[in-house]
């Protein structure tokens, strides 16, 4: 028995480990290379929906991508490792830790320690759900082809050619534009809005960390603080998407319900809500089981009992005299 739960837990990681691999690889086909082609939607001559000023390279951003790719990456690790040490630490004197969370992966001979495993569990899932993030953005950016609002800035279609005498014409050829055309690619990837998406999963997934992890009594203000600021800043990153004139204002609320959404289902069905499996619970509920007798005879009440307090004391008078 040992030995086939300790094949089943093997084959169960190589399993996870190809899963993980072929999820990197599909967001790395859909970041860099060009397999997935965008669909090209065509647009009203003169549209006011797609005629705001370009606002330059993403580069040029108050919120360049370079510095909220590193917050999401970087703040979440560094909070749950630190919060994991602390919690270990704080438990290890009374060993309920050690015992609650040893696991065995390969049968007698080797042991994870819990705060590794929790560490090792917890940024797994959460990496996980950025690479299932972006994979879910771009499927949806290359299956609308949604327009930017600067699209018609950097599309530069001649008019004159097109034959847009009225702003009703509408014009669905994919040669329409003379602009550069990996601003135009670009132009055409907004919906939903990946930043968005990953900056209000990082903030939704770190944030029920706290609320579920975080268990001290003077932290009933604290916690809704920094889970709400760390909800606020994944707003204003969409937010600042629409000011610059990067995404409409639906590309920003569905990235916000994709990141969301990955974000609680990951944490409710598969971490459990961060809490660890109580095996001495288990221990104790089964040894109260097995205390409790197979068959419980019927109490047999006396007649005496049904009497009230006047009466047992006139019984009694009448038992002594």
């Amino acid at each position: 028995l040992e030995e086939f739960s300790s094949s089943f837990l093997t084959i169960m990681f190589y399993f996870q480990l190809v899963i993980m691999t072929g999820t990197v690889m599909l967001a790395y086909y859909f970041e860099y290379t060009d397999t997935f082609s965008v669909n090209v939607q065509g647009f009203f001559c003169y549209d006011s929906s797609y005629i705001k000023p370009y606002p330059g390279p993403e580069e040029s951003s108050a919120i360049p991508p370079a510095l909220l790719y590193s917050l999401v990456a970087v703040v979440p690790t560094i909070v749950i490792i630190a919060g994991e040490m602390v919690v270990f630490f704080l438990q290890k004197a009374t060993r309920d830790f050690e015992n609650q969370e040893k696991t065995i992966i390969t049968g007698d001979c080797c042991y994870i320690n819990p705060l590794v495993r929790r560490i090792v569990r917890f940024l797994g899932i959460y990496a996980f759900g950025i690479f299932t993030t972006d994979i879910f953005v771009n499927a949806g950016q290359v299956v609308t082809g949604n327009l930017a609002p600067h699209f018609l800035m950097v599309c530069r279609p001649n008019y004159t050619a097109l034959g847009c005498q009225q702003s009703t014409h509408f014009i669905t050829s994919s040669q329409a534009c003379t602009g550069n055309p990996d601003l135009i690619i670009l132009a055409r990837k907004t919906f939903p809005s990946k930043e968005a998406a990953l900056s209000v999963y990082a903030a939704m997934y770190l944030a029920m960390y706290i609320s579920n992890t975080v268990k001290a009594k003077g932290s009933r203000l604290a916690k809704p603080v920094l889970c709400l600021g760390l909800m606020c800043m994944a707003f204003l990153s969409g937010l600042n998407r629409v000011a610059e004139y990067r995404n409409h204002w639906s590309d920003v609320i569905a990235g916000f319900i994709l990141g969301t959404a990955i974000a609680v289902f990951l944490v409710v069905c598969v971490v459990h809500n961060f809490k660890g499996r109580h095996k001495e619970d288990n221990n104790a509920q089964m040894d109260n089981l097995a205390n409790m007798p197979m068959i419980s005879l019927p109490r047999v009440e006396s007649p005496l009992e049904k009497l009230t307090s006047t009466q047992n004391v006139v019984v009694i008078f009448v038992l002594l005299f």
